[in-house]
C-alpha cells in the first residue's frame, strides 16, 4: 500500500521553526516579558548592592533605606507578574501550535482516506495524534522564548558590568560559551533517544490497543496470560527509554549547574584577591568599592542563568525533534494517485457511471487489484459486483469514493472525469453502507443524525422507521435516546447495521454503494437489513459488492469479478444457463 515516508532531522528543524512563524507574536511576547523581567532582575542586583554599601560602609540610618525596600519589593511584584505573562505567553504559542497540527494531522489522515488507515495501526496512529504533538508543546513555549533570552539577557548584564569592571565582564564573556558548547555536546544523542522513545511509545500503544480489541479471542485461546506477559514486556521496555531521555535530561543539567558553578567562583575569587590587594587591574585604574562589586557577584549567577535555563530546556527541542519526525511521516504521505479535483458539482438526475479501464496496483506495482476493469452504471440500475475475497471489489468502492485513484483508466460521472470534481461534492450524492458499521459514542439519534445533519427530528424518526431501527429502540431503556459506545457497543451487529442502513435513507442520496451489507448477520437479521434495502433502493442506482450470492435474483445485471478482472456479466438467469464461473460460484454455495 503506502510506503513510509522518512523525514531526517534536518526537515524536522526547518518544519518546525516554519510552524513558530504562526505563533510570533505570542513568543514574541514571551520573550519580551522575559527580558522585562530581566532588566528588573538587574535593578534589583542595584538596590541590594546599594543598601548593602550604605548600611556597612556608609553606616546610613534604618529610615534611609525605607525608599529602597519599597523599591524592592515593588521589583519583586513586577517580576512575578511579568514571570506569570510570560507563562501564560508561552503556554498559547504552545497550545496554538498542538491545534494547528492535530488539524493537519486529521486533514492529512482524511485525505488518505480508508485506502490508508486500513494499513495502519490504529493505536500508533492515536500516539502520534496525542502524545507526539503534545511533545512540541515544550518547544514552543519555553525553548524558542529561552533561546532569545539566553542572548539579550546576558548582554544587558555585561553592558552593566563592564563600565566597573573590564576584568569581571572579560572572566563573564570567556567562560559564558562554555555552557552552550557543553549543552550541545550533552544534547547530541538526544535527538535520537527522543525519536526511538517515541517509536516505542506507537508501538506500546498500538500493541495494548489490539490487545483490548482481541480480548475476547485470547480468552478463548487461553493466550490471555501470554498476551499479559507481552504487555509487561512492551510497559518495561517503554520505562527503560523513558528512564533513558530522563537520564539524559538530568545529566545535561548537572553539567551545565557544574560548569555555571565554576564560572561564578571565578568571578568570585576576581573580586575577593581584588579587595584582598593581591591583585590591581580590571577596574580601569579606579578603586572597586563594595557596591560595584556586590553588584557584580550578584548578577554573575543572573548572567548563566539563562543560559542554564536554556540547556534545561535544550531537551524540550530534542523531544520535539524526535516528535516532528514521527509526526512528517504522516503529513508529508503522498495521495495515491492524482490530488482532489476542485470543481463544485452539483448535477440534477438522472447520474450515469462509467467506468473505463481501471488499472490498479499496490506496493509500488507489486501487487495488482484491478486489471483493465470496465463497466458502466446507468441512472436507476441494480448492480451486483460479486466476487471471491481479493478480487477486487472493495478497491472499486474506494475508487468510487474517491479514496484511491486508478494508475490507468478514468471514471465518469454524466462524462465529467471524477478526478475533476470535488470529492465533498460527489460524495453528497452517494449513501454508503460498508460490512463494519461504524457507531460513535453518542445516543441513537446522534449516530443517525450523521447522514444529515441539519435534518428534523421528524425525519431522522421516519428514516429509523424504515431502517427497522424503532422495532429494537422501543425496547431499549431510553429509546432512541439511548447512548451507544465505541464501535457500537450496547447494540448487536444487525442493530448496528440497521443504524447505518438509517443513516443512508436519511441521507436520500440518490445513488447507493453497498459493500457486503448483511456480512457476520444472522438469517434473521440479513433478512431484515436486505428487506429494508430493496425499499431505499426504490427509484436509485445501486452498486451491491458482495460475494454472498442470496438475494441476487433482484439485481438488473451481475458483474463477476476475478483477480481483477471482470470475467462474466448478464442477469442471475442468464449467467446460471450460461454456465460459466458464476454458475460454479453458486453450485459452491
Amino acid at each position: 500500500m503506502e510506503t513510509v515516508s522518512q523525514s531526517t532531522p534536518k526537515q524536522a528543524r526547518r518544519w518546525l521553526f516554519k510552524r513558530s512563524r504562526k505563533v510570533r507574536r505570542w513568543i514574541s511576547l514571551s520573550v519580551g516579558l522575559g527580558f522585562a523581567g530581566g532588566i528588573l532582575l538587574i535593578v534589583q542586583a542595584r538596590v541590594l548592592a546599594h543598601v548593602v554599601q550604605g548600611a556597612f560602609i556608609e553606616g546610613l540610618p534604618r529610615a534611609a533605606f525605607g525608599p529602597w525596600w519599597g523599591v524592592l519589593g515593588g521589583v519583586v511584584l513586577v517580576r512575578a507578574v511579568l514571570g506569570w505573562g510570560r507563562e501564560i505567553a508561552g503556554f498559547q504559542a504552545g497550545a496554538r501550535i498542538r491545534q494547528e497540527v492535530r488539524l493537519a494531522l486529521m486533514a492529512r489522515i482524511g485525505a488518505l482516506g480508508p485506502a490508508y488507515t486500513h494499513t495502519q495501526r490504529t493505536g500508533a496512529l492515536v500516539s502520534t495524534a496525542l502524545e507526539q504533538v503534545e511533545g512540541l508543546h515544550d518547544f514552543y513555549a519555553h525553548y524558542l522564548p529561552q533561546l532569545a533570552l539566553a542572548a539579550m539577557i546576558p548582554a544587558a548584564i555585561l553592558a552593566c558590568v563592564f563600565p566597573l569592571s573590564w576584568a569581571a565582564g572579560a572572566l563573564l564573556l570567556v567562560t559564558a560559551p562554555l555552557i552552550p558548547l557543553f549543552m550541545v555536546l550533552v544534547g547530541m544523542g538526544a535527538e535520537s533517544i527522543s525519536q526511538r522513545h517515541f517509536q516505542a511509545l506507537a508501538r506500546m500503544s498500538a500493541h495494548f490497543l489490539d490487545v483490548l480489541q482481541g480480548l475476547a479471542t485470547l480468552k478463548l485461546l487461553d493466550r490471555s496470560r501470554d498476551a499479559a506477559k507481552d504487555v509487561a514486556q512492551v510497559s518495561n521496555a517503554y520505562r527503560k527509554r523513558t528512564m533513558g531521555v530522563l537520564r539524559v535530561a538530568f545529566l545535561s543539567a548537572a553539567v551545565l549547574e557544574f560548569f555555571s558553578s565554576i564560572a561564578i567562583a571565578l568571578v568570585a575569587v576576581y573580586l575577593a584577591m581584588r579587595y584582598l590587594g593581591y591583585i590591581d587591574f580590571g577596574a580601569y585604574g579606579k578603586p572597586l568599592n563594595l557596591a560595584a562589586g556586590f553588584f557584580i557577584l550578584l548578577l554573575a549567577p543572573d548572567f548563566y542563568l539563562p543560559l542554564r535555563e536554556l540547556g534545561t530546556h535544550y531537551h524540550a527541542r530534542a523531544q520535539a525533534l524526535g516528535a516532528a519526525e514521527e509526526i512528517l511521516k504522516v503529513l508529508t504521505l503522498p495521495r495515491l494517485g492524482r490530488p482532489d479535483g476542485r470543481v463544485i458539482w452539483d448535477p440534477a438526475p438522472p447520474i450515469h457511471i462509467q467506468c473505463r479501464d481501471l488499472y490498479l496496483a499496490f506496493d509500488a506495482g507489486r501487487r495488482p487489484a484491478l486489471r483493465g476493469v470496465s463497466f458502466d452504471l446507468h441512472a436507476g440500475e441494480q448492480v451486483a459486483l460479486v466476487g471471491a475475497s481479493g478480487a477486487g471489489k472493495t478497491t472499486i468502492a474506494n475508487l468510487l469514493l474517491g479514496f484511491l485513484q486508478p494508475d490507468r483508466g478514468q471514471i465518469r460521472i454524466n462524462d465529467r472525469p471524477l478526478a475533476e470534481l470535488s470529492p465533498a461534492s460527489w460524495r453528497r450524492h452517494i449513501a454508503w453502507i460498508g460490512q463494519h458499521p461504524v457507531l460513535f459514542y453518542g445516543t441513537i439519534r446522534e449516530n443517525i443524525r450523521l447522514g444529515r445533519p441539519e435534518a428534523s427530528d421528524s425525519a431522522i424518526e421516519h428514516a429509523a422507521r424504515s431502517a427497522r431501527v424503532l422495532d429494537f429502540c422501543r425496547h431499549l431503556p431510553e429509546g432512541m435516546e439511548t447512548p451507544v459506545g465505541e464501535q457500537g457497543l450496547g447494540l448487536s451487529r444487525g442493530q448496528a447495521q440497521r443504524v447505518a442502513l438509517a443513516r443512508a435513507f436519511l441521507k436520500d442520496a440518490p445513488v447507493l454503494l453497498l459493500d457486503e451489507p448483511a456480512a457476520g448477520l444472522d438469517a434473521a437479521n440479513e433478512q431484515l437489513v436486505m428487506t429494508a434495502l430493496a425499499e431505499l433502493a426504490q427509484g436509485r442506482t445501486l452498486l451491491l459488492l458482495t460475494h454472498r450470492l442470496a438475494h441476487l435474483e433482484r439485481a438488473d445485471r451481475i458483474l463477476v469479478l476475478a483477480e481483477g478482472r471482470i470475467v462474466e456479466q448478464g442477469t442471475y438467469s442468464e449467467l446460471i444457463e450460461a454456465g460459466g464461473r458464476f454458475y460454479r460460484l453458486v453450485q459452491h454455495k
